[in-house]
């Protein structure tokens, strides 16, 4: 039987994991790519992260799949190699609206194959917990 506060709770659950995830994401991309063009401008501290994951997954949410449809001829082109590309786009609109990051978009390619990573194994463990779930 559908239960939709039971589902509305575990949409917020699934957002708060991915937000924390992105947030470890970033904070990995940035630490990694200190020397490449990745730099903190302000003291390193866990609410600037927890404000750039949390931007990053509202831009993944809204912005992306803008992009995405508007840059599809390029993805198609390259059979979807343009898809770095995009995802560093989205790195980098985040890290512009956080205070206190700073990185250059190639930098940002680099540190949207991390992001993409992450969100791939959040992905997994979701939809796991999903099969399992449906399983019982």
């Amino acid at each position: 039987m559908y239960n939709k506060a039971a589902t509305m709770k575990r949409q917020f659950i699934v957002f708060i994991l991915r937000w924390i995830l992105n947030s470890f994401g970033l904070w990995i991309a940035v630490r990694l790519l200190g020397n490449f063009g990745a730099q903190l401008q302000s003291e390193e501290t866990i609410l600037t992260f927890l404000m750039a994951g949390l931007i990053f997954s509202l831009v993944n949410t809204i912005l992306k799949p803008i992009v995405i449809i508007l840059s599809l001829p390029a993805i198609l082109l390259t059979l979807g190699l343009f898809m770095l590309v995009v995802n560093g786009f989205m790195v980098w609109v985040s890290l512009m609206l956080v205070p206190g990051i700073d990185m250059t978009f190639s930098a940002a390619i680099v540190a949207g194959i991390i992001m993409s990573l992450v969100n791939y194994v959040v992905t997994g463990v979701v939809d796991l917990k999903d099969s399992r779930e449906l399983s019982r």
